[in-house]
């Protein structure tokens, strides 16, 4: 029997990157699973890919800045699919630059979009999960930066900081409607995302885009190579399939030994 049988996933910033990866591998594993992202086309292609290979999606068109799109989108996974049993907090998007160049208006963005975003979709997931104690559990996609600073990064470092006080609270709250929460830790993983960094980076730094992949994104793993969006998507299913509240409020770091708890 598959480990997400009879499960439902809503996963935010699925169209792309580790929401897709994270999609795929849960549709493998039994779970029904709604592609959300901004941009509905493509979460209804990726919702049709993994329908195609045998699973079962659907696509969700979601800006998680905004509530009324976050509640009409969550209710509408569970007028579908009949509950809701996943939350997988993952839209994200990276703005660089120096704290004294940082526009108030990139600050505020960066913090809607992963910090507001997280606290709008767990807000909406919970009417869900809360009602007769069903439970559930809600993942954060975080970063090594929940933990860790970095130069030029001040808006992420924060918001993802702030994503381990929501975790941590929301395992306090949701244990009495048997929900669990976690924070996925990422170190440098090769998608779109971090691939535009790396030009933006060495034009910050002065340095070769080799310098800043050597020299800033893996100087500090043990074996000097990127994390896959495979070992984000494995972390992903087994924190989802963890059997008990063992394991809860807990960040999961998976860097190389970039970070180490």
């Amino acid at each position: 029997m598959a480990s997400l049988d009879g499960k439902v996933a809503l996963i935010t910033g699925a169209a792309s990157g580790l929401g897709k990866a994270i999609a795929e591998l849960y549709a493998k594993n039994g779970a029904a699973v709604a592609i959300a992202d901004i941009n509905q086309q493509a979460a209804d292609a990726t919702a049709a890919e993994i329908n195609a290979a045998g699973g079962k999606a659907i696509g969700i068109a979601m800006d998680v800045t905004d509530e009324a799109a976050v509640n009409a989108g969550t209710d509408k996974v569970v007028a579908t699919f009949g509950h809701l049993d996943i939350l997988i907090s993952n839209a994200g998007i990276q703005i660089i630059n120096p704290i004294d160049q940082f526009s108030y208006a990139d600050w505020k963005k960066m913090l809607a979009i992963h910090l507001d975003g997280g606290f709008l979709t767990t807000k909406a997931a919970l009417q869900h999960m809360y009602k007769d104690d069903r439970g559930g559990i809600v993942i954060y996609m975080g970063s090594v930066h929940s933990h860790e600073a970095s130069k030029l990064k001040s808006a992420y470092v924060a918001a993802k900081h702030g994503l381990l006080g929501l975790a941590r609270t929301l395992a306090k709250e949701g244990a009495a409607h048997n929900v669990r929460s976690h924070v996925i830790c990422p170190g440098f993983v090769r998608t779109p995302l971090v691939e535009k960094q790396i030009p933006e980076q060495a034009k910050e730094l002065g340095i070769s885009e080799a310098e800043v992949i050597k020299n800033v994104m893996l100087k500090d793993t043990v074996d000097g190579v990127f994390t896959t969006v495979d070992d984000i998507a494995q972390t992903a299913l087994y924190l989802a399939s963890f059997p008990s509240a063992a394991l809860t409020g807990q960040s999961i770091v998976v860097s190389h030994g970039w970070y180490m708890q």
